[in-house]
């Protein structure tokens, strides 16, 4: 039987060892949707084992040569890759795998969650990987908890411009190609790494002590949405504490999207997002919000999604506030809590299940509880938890235990009377006041 790591994304992820570091070279044909790539592998054993199972869907294996083990043999099945070992190897070995793959990268189907994954545009490509799309494009142990650093190299055709996680540190032309390196030297999970391909334009937003950028097509109109990202990164910075990559970049693709994709250091949008209509500005905050909630600070199991997605949610209240928009972070609170009230009352916030994973309640909820505890502790005690939480955490990958834990060490209140009936509880509690 072949393991999995979390039981609400069966079928991903090994808990035997854990990868340190991924060097993916990639060569990419945007006409015809080809791959041909060599990934390598730091990996180390958490225990002793005989065999190494990776994540990687849809892709074929041509060659997989190991240092610091022997390679007995390799095979493919159910979208993932078997390493057998000649000789079993203890806990604590480090092991190099070189693994070169090619294919037609596609998006993967979770019964729970739809598809995710690498996706072609009309004139280019994505990859959306949360939460179970990163083997379509590289073999990985895809677990949340399982982070690493990254060196990402990838050739396209030239003309196309390559956006992925981390800093540019190589941009060369060679014939009809060009080659881009990034390197993300900040410890990411599985899911957040990406790459962006498309006929895009660079725009560099001023004044800002983080670089921020808009990558787009030549003809999109930043105007009212993505030029306000200056002023999100200043609020958030002085809400949560220092960004805590070396930038930020927003893609905005040529193809229109349901939604905003998260990924470490970037997020990306649809053409479609160009509005400042306050339904389209508030998710371009969303996912600035994620950098601190959800890539610094990562939750350990897909369970306790409400410490990305209540808390970035959160953040697009302060941020409304902060910057005079339509509402004040206290009626935006009161707001969602009459419409939840509407709803139905059986999701369960620290445990809502695989297939309410992304369920809105989830969302509006998480980020009541956090009000509540805002109105609980006080202003001077909730205004000093988020970035002290950022700070103690960030590379790392949490529990809703862990921050309970903090959040009582830090404020010195009992943090888990005031949150238990938000995070345990289906029936939805008393408004906070």
């Amino acid at each position: 039987m072949l393991p999995t790591a979390d039981d609400y994304l069966p079928g991903h992820g090994d808990r035997s060892f854990s990868v340190r570091h991924y060097d993916l070279e990639i060569g990419y044909s945007v006409d015809g949707n080809r791959l041909d790539a060599t990934a390598t592998l730091d990996i180390e054993t958490l225990e002793a084992t005989r065999r190494l199972v990776l994540d990687l869907a849809g892709l074929k294996v041509a060659k997989v040569r190991l240092a610091g083990a022997r390679l007995r043999k390799f095979a493919t099945r159910q979208d993932r890759l078997v390493i057998d070992l000649v000789d079993g190897v203890p806990e604590s070995s480090e092991i190099t795998a070189t693994i070169r793959y090619s294919g037609n990268p596609r998006p993967t189907i979770d019964k729970h969650h739809g598809d995710a994954g690498w996706e072609e545009l009309t004139d280019g490509a994505i990859v959306a990987a949360q939460p179970h799309g990163s083997p379509t494009w590289f073999p990985c142990n895809d677990r949340p908890d399982d982070k690493a650093t990254y060196r990402i190299e990838l050739t396209a055709p030239a003309g196309y411009h390559v956006v992925s996680n981390g800093e540019l540190t190589s941009r060369r032309r060679g014939g009809s190609h060009e080659t881009w390196v990034y390197e993300m030297d900040r410890p990411m999970a599985t899911y957040l790494a990406t790459v962006q391909i498309g006929r895009y334009v660079v725009h560099e937003h001023a004044d800002t002590p983080t670089p921020v950028r808009t990558v787009a097509p030549d003809d999109v109109d930043l105007t009212g949405c993505f030029d306000r990202q200056p002023s999100m990164m200043d609020c958030f910075t002085d809400l949560f504490g220092p960004y805590p990559f070396g930038s930020y970049t927003a893609v905005v693709t040529a193809d229109d999207l349901e939604i905003p994709l998260e990924s470490q250091s970037l997020a990306t949008f649809g053409a479609n997002y160009c509005d400042d209509d306050w339904s389209k500005v508030r998710l371009i905050a969303h996912e600035m919000a994620h950098q601190w909630f959800g890539n610094a600070v990562t939750l350990a199991r897909w369970q306790d999604i409400w410490l990305h997605e209540g808390f970035a949610c959160y953040s697009e209240w302060l941020y409304s506030e902060a910057a005079e928009g339509p509402r004040s972070c206290e009626e935006w609170a009161r707001h969602h809590y009459d419409r939840l009230a509407e709803q139905d009352q059986d999701v369960v916030l620290a445990d809502p299940g695989p297939s309410d994973l992304f369920d809105d309640r989830v969302y509006k909820r998480g980020a009541l509880a956090l009000h509540a505890l805002r109105k609980a502790v006080g202003e001077d005690e909730f205004g000093d938890l988020l970035p002290a939480w950022v700070e103690e955490y960030a590379g790392r990958s949490v529990t809703t235990e862990d921050f309970l834990s903090f959040a009582a060490t830090r404020t010195g209140r009992d943090v888990a009377e005031v949150l238990a009936p938000w995070l345990y509880d289906a029936d939805l509690p008393a408004y906070p006041v």
